[in-house]
């Protein structure tokens, strides 16, 4: 059975939020690193595989037209920005807190896309998209009110800029510009920007934390790959509730890797995430 855009779509961003979240855990397992020697891993190692890719396929490493190289340096600069807070956050608050925060990526990618894209979306989809963000924070339990300020509100950016960054992932694929270029582009123009400061800032590592800098740079250049096929299939307003799946990824690698069982909080939160998912999808297909 032949899958339409939007099922790809779906298919897309649940591979991503499983990369994402075992991005997530690898960067975890490293321990104690610099934020920007973290970053600086993890888009090299994306820059890479995306030129192998582009070289493999015989593919222009340039972009499609002039068109598309605005929205290319801003899908740049957002997600950038995007990674930096996220790990800022990461480094300064406990992670379920940073997590939630950064989890406001679906709601700012189908604010962005409406402004950039035209695509307005439905009362149901702005519910099922609201339901799920109540699950996670059901399964991830922040406590907003021992945090500081300032990590805080760049928690927040993070998901702001990563949302941004999604919706301008979903206009250069209505342009027709080459998946890979997109995450090539991204990777090795955010690498170099941060490289002064990763080399200003480098602590030596052990085998051990550059093996999982190294994972986690390639689960990252996976996830970026299919987020990005992801939001040229669907409109992010189809698509943006199943990015929650991630906290259901992490919390099962979470119980694997580090012995995290959850509580009956999360359970129903779970159950709650599924469920909007499913009836996203049934409310689609009936009025589509």
């Amino acid at each position: 059975m032949r899958l339409g855009a939007r099922q790809k779509g779906i298919a897309f961003i649940i591979l991503s939020a499983f990369f994402f979240a075992a991005m997530n855990m690898f960067v975890k397992l490293s321990g104690d690193l610099p934020t920007f020697q973290k970053v600086f891993f993890r888009n090299a190692i994306a820059a890479v595989i995306a030129l192998i890719i582009l070289i493999k396929n015989k593919s222009p490493i340039r972009p499609k037209s002039r068109h598309t190289l605005p929205f290319l340096i801003l899908r740049t600069v957002c997600g950038l920005l995007g990674v930096i807070c996220n790990y800022y956050a990461l480094d300064r608050l406990v992670l379920a807190d940073a997590s939630i925060l950064n989890k406001m990526a679906p709601f700012f990618a189908v604010i962005f896309s409406f402004f950039l894209m035209k695509e307005r979306p439905r009362l149901y989809q702005w519910l099922t998209i609201g339901g799920a963000f109540f699950g996670a924070l059901l399964v991830i339990k922040p406590s907003f009110g021992n945090l500081s300020l300032m990590p805080s509100l760049i928690g927040f950016l993070s998901g702001m800029f990563a949302g941004a960054a999604y919706a301008c992932v979903r206009r250069l694929g209505t342009m027709g510009e080459n998946n890979s270029y997109i995450v090539f582009f991204f990777s090795a123009a955010s690498t170099v920007v941060v490289a002064p400061v990763f080399l200003l800032s480098y602590e030596p590592m052990t085998w051990l934390q550059l093996t999982y800098l190294l994972c986690a740079g390639g689960c990252a250049a996976l996830a970026q790959f299919a987020v990005t096929a992801a939001y040229t299939c669907a409109p992010a307003k189809e698509i943006s509730v199943y990015d929650f799946s991630q906290i259901l990824f992490a919390s099962l690698l979470g119980f694997v890797v580090f012995s995290e069982l959850p509580d009956m909080l999360s359970v129903i939160g779970y159950i709650v995430i599924v469920s909007m998912a499913i009836l996203n999808d049934i409310v689609a297909r009936r009025i589509s």
